[in-house]
């Protein structure tokens, strides 16, 4: 993976702050005599430690000792920690305190298993936006070189997804840290990866300015803040700084480097024999913006190069335990959405709809992209088709995006019967968080939003409810439920938007680690049969795919976003993930820990068993310390695996 020279300043991310303020870094210990790496341990040069994946860590961190890492995973799970970095001295010339070499070697079982590294363990570095630890930028592997920064603390994220065929087992490994001398008589000669590399950056330049003729002046002056952002990646690279460079590997052995002065973390992981289900047990779907790729990477609807970027994204978020489906909102918020951007008669549909990691699927009401066929044709013609497949089960139709008065609720119904011509058992999906404002269905406001279904029935199967008109009255959740016919096959889903604010489970940028987690704890313990989100890459416009990222005005930040376009960082076009998109997988794969207790011992067990340990109590109650879930964990461990 090809991520050299982002510098964390000039990373353009809407307020990306990397601290560098160098206040702390008087309190390192004292000046040793030497602090060549050659002849110093790293240790002696470079505070190291490890944090749990659940803890915000900020540039101003302050540094705990370094202990052994010990995880538990079940197969087909991920499990990711973090390690912190912060200098004692400087031991470079130049302006970083100094470089520091990262090199990890496969997880070994005893019994000669491996969990590969690149594959199943893998390193992101973690960037902050507006100030807040959040896009984690991969490294090359299985050696990678970072700055670090006086009187600032660097973050690497750990990864290790488990294969569902892993034998289970305890494996080992190591994570190599090893100070490098990189002043004086460094090398200066260019090798062909960053000769390759230059030629990438420099050509991206180009593609960027050569099509100014003729643009709006918004775009040009856009589209030369793109170019001088690149220009200053390559400067700060590590072709122009004496091979330092914050996320670029190197071309130096491990037996040049790698010596008794290395710092060593030890890395054990219990396999065990739980397999995480390969299809979610709560479908989790979660919205992307066409529009939004369209604009940015300069893709027309229904071109060769508009598909590519489409399913890019389909198959990176799968790995999520999420369902995407992509959208495109019209007047009144009416929403097209569809998880498959080709007709149900193509191949590469049945290839999306029938993947086992999907646990639910968007059918588009009209036509993705513009046809000969009449609405009522397309329409016809596409529900025949599936369901007649077996994976039918798992369709719906989201048509509008929370309606607000009579006038949407008849739009909704009007649909709805049209589907129902083709498909009486069609399942429609509508969000709300309230009733009809221009008639009201009871004398209260959350009176009127909980007899929503009887204006809805029989032309909507799954209520999606809003999180926020519960606040932290779980106690309402059994007034919402006691309204639908769940045996006539009605659903209650939940979402989140905008709202709940802190200190309710949300993934709003700089919210605690455990409050983004627990929206999946809330969902099991409220008793949900599904989950959406509104949108995963819902930024500002922009016109250039390497262009600034900004969240959307009105929004809290983050609210929308859980990835950021790989070109922001590097090079490289695959996406990049939020902190909050894993804690997302985190509270997704512990709802599959909920589960498999349950199903052991009963929901009431299971539901003592969150509540004991402290984990999830209520949407204000919840744990701010990581150590309660490791308990939760390992009792599940305990009490469920093979004896």
């Amino acid at each position: 993976m090809d991520n050299n020279g982002s510098q964390e300043m000039t990373v353009p991310v809407e307020g990306v702050a990397g601290g560098g303020t160098a206040y702390g870094f008087n309190d390192a210990e004292p000046l040793k005599q030497s602090t060549d790496p050659s002849e110093v341990p790293t240790a002696d040069l470079v505070n190291v430690w490890c944090m749990p994946n659940t803890v915000n860590v900020g540039s101003q961190e302050t540094p705990r000792p370094l202990e052994p890492i010990n995880l538990l995973a079940a197969r087909n799970e991920r499990e990711s920690f973090q390690i912190a970095m912060r200098p004692k001295v400087s031991w470079a010339a130049s302006s970083p305190s100094g470089s520091v070499q990262v090199q990890c070697n496969d997880l070994c079982s005893s019994a000669g298993d491996r969990l590969i590294v690149g594959q199943s363990l893998n390193l992101r570095r973690v960037v902050p936006v507006l100030g807040v630890p959040d896009a984690l930028v991969p490294l090359d592997l299985p050696v990678s070189q970072l700055s670090l920064f006086p009187g600032e603390t660097s973050v690497i994220w750990v990864s290790i997804d488990v294969p569902n065929g892993q034998p289970p087992g305890q494996y080992e490994g190591e994570i190599i840290f090893s100070a490098m001398k990189t002043d004086g008589g460094g090398s200066a000669h260019l090798g062909k990866h960053e000769k390759d590399q230059l030629c990438v950056e420099l050509n991206n330049c180009l593609d960027i300015m050569e099509p100014i003729e003729g643009k709006p002046m918004d775009e040009v002056v856009e589209r030369i803040k793109c170019a001088s952002s690149s220009l200053r990646r390559i400067l700060f690279s590590p072709s122009f700084s004496e091979f330092i460079s914050t996320n670029g590997s190197t071309d130096m052995m491990e037996e040049d480097v790698v010596s008794n002065l290395s710092l060593r973390i030890k890395l054990r992981l219990t396999v065990w024999e739980f397999i995480i289900p390969v299809t979610p047990s709560l479908p989790s779907v979660i919205g992307v913006s066409d529009t939004v790729i369209e604009d940015r990477f300069g893709v027309e609807r229904g071109s060769e190069e508009w598909y590519e970027k489409l399913d890019l994204h389909f198959k990176w978020l799968l790995q999520y335990r999420i369902s995407p489906y992509f959208c495109k909102w019209g007047e009144g918020m009416r929403v097209l959405t569809y998880t498959s951007p080709w007709p149900a008669d193509h191949p590469k549909s049945d290839e999306y709809l029938s993947d086992p990691r999907l646990a639910a699927y968007a059918v588009p009401y009209r036509q993705v992209i513009a046809g000969d066929d009449s609405r009522e044709s397309y329409l016809r013609k596409e529900v025949e088709i599936l369901r007649n497949k077996p994976h039918w089960k798992k369709a719906y139709f989201y048509l509008w995006d929370e309606p607000l008065n009579m006038e949407h609720f008849d739009s909704v119904r009007k649909m709805a019967s049209e589907i129902y011509a083709y498909a009486p058992d069609a399942r429609v999906l509508t969000t709300y968080y309230c009733g009809p404002g221009d008639a009201p269905l009871a004398p209260t406001p959350f009176e009127s939003f909980v007899k929503v279904p009887n204006l809805l029935r029989p032309h909507t199967q799954i209520y999606c409810t809003s999180e926020w008109v519960l606040g932290n009255r779980e106690d309402l959740v059994k007034d919402i439920v006691h309204e639908l016919q769940t045996e006539n096959g009605e659903e209650w889903w939940t979402y989140i938007c905008l709202g709940p604010s802190d200190p309710h489970p949300n993934w709003h940028l700089g919210m605690r680690g455990t409050q983004q987690r627990a929206v999946m704890w809330r969902v099991w313990k409220e008793g949900g049969t599904g989950f959406l989100y509104w949108g995963a890459n819902c930024y500002e416009k922009a016109t250039v795919p390497s262009a600034e990222v900004k969240f959307r005005r009105g929004l809290p930040p983050g609210d929308g976003v859980l990835y950021y376009p790989g070109e922001v960082f590097s090079s490289s076009s695959e996406p990049v993930a939020s902190l909050r998109l894993e804690r997302l997988l985190s509270g997704l794969q512990d709802y599959e820990y909920l589960k498999l207790y349950e199903s052991k011992y009963g929901r009431d067990e299971a539901m003592g068993l969150l509540e004991k340990t402290g984990v999830y109590t209520g949407p204000e109650r919840y744990t701010l310390e990581h150590r309660p879930i490791d308990v939760l964990r390992g009792e599940v461990y305990n009490t469920c695996r093979s004896s």
